[in-house]
């Protein structure tokens, strides 16, 4: 089993949270998806539009959206996840995460397994008994949802920058088992 922080707070994101999502946003993007994305389109990425994005996903989301920051003994936020409704009209899986992402330095260290479990705990209490999360095809993390028990599910075509790639989906029938 991954080592585990002794001290490591999942908790709610609050605008006063933006920053340092933003930050972890953009950093993961460009390690995790360097090679994948073309670099021009990652070079682009910026703190300052992630945070406008996110300061607007904060303040106008919806009761049924909803934020999670993992916070190391520090209170140094190395880690986000943001979940809800699943919003193609899956009709299987009813929840989605729609965006996780930990600090390349804090990968491996069991902070997205409960990432993970916080959504599927708060989709649970929402009324949502199952989840998806779509995540590059050549995303080198995506084993990590196999390991989370997800099943592949589905496929779909995607364009960032100039690049054509694939979309996978993974899915979670009952998230009862994914939290235990």
């Amino acid at each position: 089993m991954p080592w585990r922080f002794s001290r490591l707070d999942i908790r709610e994101a609050a605008l006063a949270d933006v920053a340092a999502i933003a930050k972890v946003h953009v950093d993961s993007w460009r390690t995790t998806y360097a090679g994948i994305v073309p670099e021009d389109h990652l070079a682009k990425q910026s703190y300052r539009r992630r945070e406008q994005i996110w300061r607007n996903n904060l303040a106008k989301r919806a009761d049924h959206e909803f934020v999670y920051v993992a916070e190391d003994a520090s209170g140094e936020v190395v880690g986000f996840a943001a979940g809800g409704p699943e919003r193609a009209g899956d009709p299987v899986h009813r929840g989605e995460i729609y965006a996780i992402y930990v600090l390349k330095t804090f990968q491996r260290r069991g902070i997205g397994r409960q990432l993970s479990e916080a959504i599927a705990q708060r989709l649970l209490q929402k009324g949502y008994d199952s989840m998806l999360i779509w995540v590059l095809a050549k995303n080198p993390s995506r084993g990590f949802y196999e390991r989370l028990g997800g099943e592949l599910v589905s496929e779909k075509p995607i364009e960032i920058g100039a690049a054509k790639l694939t979309e996978v989906a993974y899915g979670w029938k009952d998230l009862r088992l994914l939290i235990g």
